[in-house]
């Protein structure tokens, strides 16, 4: 088991249970207690869990989202295929704004050499297109969230209702035909909104779970995507009624 993976487990079954000893980790996982000790320090300053004596508890109720450096390798070869699908989708000299998230963060690295004018929703992103000889890159104003750096709040709005972008790439927290697109915050659901509102085109990109969760905060209904872009592992049911609301769907 990688460490990524050790890292996951630890973090679901402490979750689930609410807190969890050392030596009850160290046999969930099958290491050793001084390992156990190491990963859950690593835990404790992502703010996944909280450390006691002997143990953790967990910090994430059901509706928060899990911390960016968390799922920043979770299901990464997914999400690069689907960074790589869109890739493909955009044409040279389109104007394209990217959502924050692991997945939008993989479209960014997917968009470097490519000649697009390109506006980040979030300082990874930024980050990762700073330097990318012939794109040229739009910065927004706004306030970065803490570990996601998300940019937010009414300067990023503003940003966002000044221009006009061919494509819009919009980061999932939830999608499904029942529930529409969702958020887990008022402010990122805002920022979604502008983002869709100031674009011709809307995708989506969501990896398999996605299409089978609901976040807390609504942002639009399906229907208002235009595309979907998700695993090929997301299940049919969700797929299909995408499709039946009129969204185009592609599993990569």
């Amino acid at each position: 088991m990688t460490s990524v993976d050790r890292h996951r487990h630890i973090t679901d079954a402490v979750r689930n249970s609410g807190q969890l000893s050392v030596a009850e980790l160290a046999e969930l996982t099958g290491t050793s207690e001084m390992t156990i000790r190491r990963d859950l320090d690593i835990l404790a300053e992502q703010g996944v869990l909280e450390r006691y004596r002997g143990g953790a508890r967990s910090l994430l109720m059901r509706g928060e989202e899990p911390p960016f450096a968390l799922r920043a390798h979770d299901g990464q070869q997914a999400k690069q295929r689907i960074a790589a699908a869109v890739a493909d989708m955009l044409t040279d000299g389109e104007a394209v704004v990217i959502d924050s998230g692991t997945t939008c963060l993989e479209v960014a690295r997917a968009l470097i050499g490519r000649r697009l004018t390109v506006m980040p929703l979030s300082l990874h992103a930024t980050n990762a297109l700073v330097g990318a000889p012939q794109l040229q890159l739009l910065l927004p104003g706004g306030e970065p969230r803490p570990g996601e750096l998300a940019l937010t709040g009414p300067l990023a709005e503003a940003s966002l209702a000044a221009l006009r972008f061919d494509t819009a790439v919009i980061g999932c927290c939830g999608l499904n035909a029942a529930n529409g697109l969702t958020a887990y915050d008022l402010a990122d659901a805002a920022i979604k909104r502008a983002m869709m509102a100031s674009a011709h085109r809307v995708i989506a990109v969501a990896d398999a779970s996605k299409l089978s969760h609901t976040a807390l905060a609504f942002v639009a209904p399906a229907s208002a995507v235009h595309l979907v872009v998700t695993a090929e592992d997301a299940p049919d049911s969700e797929t299909a009624a995408l499709s039946a609301a009129g969204v185009v769907v592609r599993k990569v």
